[in-house]
């Protein structure tokens, strides 16, 4: 598994390379309906980089926002939305609420599994 250190360099890669690709396409996500879902789907994978990003940030400082990291890591990504069309600005947040509401059900479940380990011993 991953550390916190590694991931959080992997994550700010991701975020890097997926925002310079949108912007350089974002022509051509903006020229039909399905392509400008498609970038609010490159916008919410901005957002759950970031998001990664902010967290192993976090972890490392030994400091927590709760709410923060996830707001700032939506603005940001609504933001990179909007550069491409307003329509993706919608698809985004929708497709990142969804990736927000599975990221927090393995997390919970991963958060379970280690507190039963713990139980054990």
């Amino acid at each position: 598994m991953a550390g916190s250190g590694s991931s959080m360099v992997y994550s700010f890669l991701l975020f890097t390379v997926v925002l310079s690709l949108q912007e350089m396409y974002r022509g051509k996500l903006a020229s039909s309906e399905l392509f400008t879902i498609l970038g609010g789907f490159t916008s919410s994978i901005i957002f759950l980089v970031l998001l990664t990003f902010i967290g192993n940030f976090q972890e490392s400082c030994g400091v927590r926002t709760g709410w923060g990291a996830v707001v700032l890591a939506e603005a940001v990504a609504l933001i990179a939305a909007g550069t491409v069309h307003r329509v993706c600005i919608t698809t985004c947040f929708l497709f990142s609420a969804a990736l927000l509401y599975e990221v927090n059900k393995i997390s919970g479940s991963a958060l379970s599994k280690s507190e039963s380990k713990t139980r054990r011993h």
